[in-house]
């Protein structure tokens, strides 16, 4: 298929001045956006919405029975249609696994130019997402088309959790662990794609983490010692566990070397990385502490965006090893205990090396 479309149409990452997760508004910038928006607390069902940083919001329907709801769309990261789609619908569908919820249907979200791509192209976009939709049992049941200067894709994604098993990112405990469920390095295999640089066993290893299905997020609902999960995506590892240290006034300690995907600490260290990394970077101001000593290119990938990254799940300590071995038999075998809740003020302090079971 990539053959047949590439002689009809351009490579999808040269329309596009980003990609992926990387797309996203720098934190600082979306909270300065989000700042005095009506607040949602006279809604007694809402459960979820814009008070937090959580993942999707969530409406009580009734005493057994939530809806969680969600949107993300991006520009390409790949340049192949089919997994640019592929890629797009998992990281959507992500946010109702990271609420502990099970999707039930979703919505195509599609901007395209079309008078830059075939139809074929944008076809094998939307057959990408709606073949991960299929892998997560739901129909891709409607959708939205305009036509736009990039090319844009995602999804409106729906499911259903029980109100009592909602996971948020602000329920966090001290002496949690935290455990990461991908590894990290999607946005330095991006760039490197889009600057050329990716082999062949690069791009499989981004293929592979990008089209991964989080559905363990569901099963993570129902054990007692999870106490809060959020999915990793375009504001880096620090980013999104700056979140979870906000919403529960904790403190996080994260490993300098968390586990990372096959090649991508050779590309870092010949400095390979996104333009995201380093906003990722400006908009934690002092609330991520880092060993004076740390390289650059460390910093740069726990500030490194990930697309349709992995769960960062907080669990209680005597909880840790079961949950670690549930996330590795579901097949994130990269899986790994990456840092420890703690008493203190709600930031994020990077150490050489953390001690956690």
């Amino acid at each position: 298929m990539t053959a047949i479309l590439a002689e009809a149409s351009p490579r999808l990452t040269s329309l596009a001045h980003g990609g992926g997760c990387g797309c996203k508004l720098a934190p600082a910038v979306l909270q300065s956006i989000l700042k005095g928006m009506p607040a949602t607390a006279s809604f007694a069902d809402l459960m979820v919405g814009t008070d937090t940083s959580d993942d999707a919001a969530v409406w009580r329907l009734n005493d057994t029975q939530a809806l969680v709801a969600t949107t993300d769309f991006f520009m390409p990261v790949v340049d192949d249609p089919f997994d640019f789609g592929r890629i797009a619908a998992t990281n959507a569908l992500s946010d109702v696994y990271a609420m502990g919820g099970m999707p039930i249907l979703a919505l195509a979200i599609v901007g395209m130019p079309i008078d830059k791509l075939s139809p074929e192209t944008i076809r094998a976009i939307l057959e990408g997402g709606a073949s991960v939709c299929a892998a997560a049992g739901i129909p891709v049941a409607g959708g939205h088309s305009i036509d736009s200067v990039e090319p844009i894709y995602g999804l409106v994604a729906l499911g259903l959790v029980h109100p009592d098993r909602v996971l948020t990112n602000r329920t966090a405990q001290a002496g949690d662990v935290l455990i990461l469920t991908k590894a990290l390095g999607v946005g330095v295999l991006s760039a490197a794609f889009k600057q050329e640089r990716l082999d062949a066993a690069g791009y499989a290893a981004l293929i592979a983490s990008t089209t991964q299905l989080n559905a363990v997020g569901a099963e993570l609902a129902g054990l007692a010692g999870v106490h809060a999960v959020t999915d990793v995506t375009g504001f880096g590892l620090l980013g999104h566990a700056l979140e979870i240290c906000r919403g529960a006034g904790l403190t996080a300690e994260i490993g300098a070397q968390p586990p990372l995907l096959a090649g991508v600490e050779l590309l870092a260290k010949a400095g390979v990385r996104t333009g995201a990394s380093t906003r990722n970077w400006a908009s934690y101001g002092e609330s991520v502490r880092l060993p004076a000593d740390l390289p650059d290119w460390r910093r740069d990938l726990l500030t490194d965006p990930q697309t349709s990254g992995g769960l960062l799940i907080a669990v209680a300590e005597a909880d840790a090893p079961g949950v670690l071995d549930l996330v590795r038999a579901r097949g994130f075998t990269a899986a790994a205990a990456v840092g420890r809740m703690m008493a203190g003020p709600a930031q994020v302090q990077v150490q050489v090396q953390v001690q956690v079971r």
